[in-house]
């Protein structure tokens, strides 16, 4: 049975292969470098952005939940828009897209989080999705007086978190809440969401804990591909099918993201991603994130650090899609067949990009069977 949701959210469209923006609600959106085409994160450049994705059929538009930057000379991130707010305003400056908000769940209430999400999905008219995140970069948290939790207490925390936000989007009644780490007397809200029984749920967790988590809350659980191991993705997918829909009784949408440079021939798409990933990358934010996340030990040999920094200046570890058109549509029917129902896009320069893209990859991507053709 279709998800009557669908009538109205893109996310839940019948394309095989649905396509999202990421990041274009942060400077540098996913690419760590110094070029100047980069994105500068203004307002009139995401709303450019999100009106040229949504006039051209994209399903999604994923912002980064972010406070603060990484540092280095671009200050990586630095400039950022609050996803709630942002979303609000995308979603009156567009038509036809999914509009999503990234949700910090330790420095957003359940309450204020539900009441701002339901608001998002009438001004967007059905169009709302929320990503739960539950949050890894210390000095964010620290800002608002919090703590990094221990990593199985954080997906019990969010747990608390989301069924209280769920209750508030169906409950006709007032409720209590006494949790663990929450506490409501007599909590409601309206109006109610427009989507029934209320909107699409996105969360990227890639831990056993975190595959549990989204396989019982989530729509869409979101992967990071390693372009050197594909020979698993098949099983590990089913995997986490089969585990939504065994133990909870819902089916998953899986998602992933890419970083794209594309060119009319090979070498030309090689050279520039070396241009803006090694010649201007901005390594010292780099480091920055390697040294909160615990990655820059002894442990790590050189090379194998080296590979890590190159990924993620490229564009925060995505799966790379360089080269000609006609590869990159190779390489996203691989991803498809493989089990990926979706895929997070960015480029160092977004509105070139998507130009490129619709000129090239978009029609074969519909002769592929990957995508239906836009109705004009």
């Amino acid at each position: 049975m279709a998800d009557p949701r669908g009538q109205t959210n893109a996310l839940l469209s019948t394309n095989k292969l649905k396509l999202g923006l990421f990041g274009v609600n942060v400077s540098n959106g996913c690419a760590i470098t110094k070029v100047p085409e980069r994105f500068r994160g203004t307002w009139p450049e995401t709303l450019a952005i999100s009106q040229t994705a949504d006039r051209y059929g994209y399903e999604a538009l994923v912002p980064v939940a972010r406070w603060k930057g990484f540092g280095g000379e671009t200050n990586f991130n630095g400039t950022n828009f609050d996803t709630y707010t942002w979303a609000a305003g995308i979603a009156q400056a567009t038509k036809n897209i999914g509009v999503l908000t990234t949700s910090h769940v330790p420095t957003v209430h359940p309450i204020m989080a539900a009441k701002q999400a339901t608001t998002v999905d009438h001004i967007s008219n059905g169009r709302f999705a929320l990503n739960i995140v539950c949050g890894w970069f210390a000095p964010e948290l620290e800002m608002f007086g919090r703590s990094i939790m221990e990593h199985d207490q954080r997906y019990e925390y969010a747990a608390e978190w989301i069924d209280i936000v769920k209750r508030l989007w169906s409950a006709e009644e007032e409720f209590d809440f006494d949790g663990q780490f929450i506490q409501v007397k007599k909590g409601f809200s309206m109006p109610k969401p427009i989507q029934k029984p209320f909107p699409p749920l996105m969360n990227a967790g890639n831990s056993g804990k975190g595959r549990e988590f989204a396989a019982k809350y989530a729509d869409m659980a979101f992967l990071h591909l390693d372009p050197s191991n594909l020979d698993t993705l098949k099983a590990h997918i089913d995997t986490y099918r089969r585990l939504a829909r065994e133990e909870y009784g819902r089916e998953l949408q899986i998602w992933a993201n890419c970083h794209v440079t594309q060119r009319d021939t090979q070498k030309e798409a090689d050279a520039y991603l070396h241009h803006y990933v090694v010649e201007m990358g901005d390594d010292e934010a780099v480091e920055n994130i390697l040294n909160i996340q615990g990655q820059q030990s002894q442990r790590l040999q050189q090379e194998k650090r080296e590979q890590i920094k190159f990924n993620i200046k490229a564009g925060w570890g995505g799966y790379p899609l360089i080269g000609t058109a006609d590869r990159i549509v190779d390489q996203l029917a691989t991803l498809s067949g493989l089990g990926i129902d979706g895929i997070l896009v960015s480029w160092v320069d977004y509105l070139d990009g998507l130009n490129r893209w619709q000129r090239d990859v978009m029609p074969r991507l519909e002769q592929a069977g990957l995508r239906n053709p836009v109705s004009a």
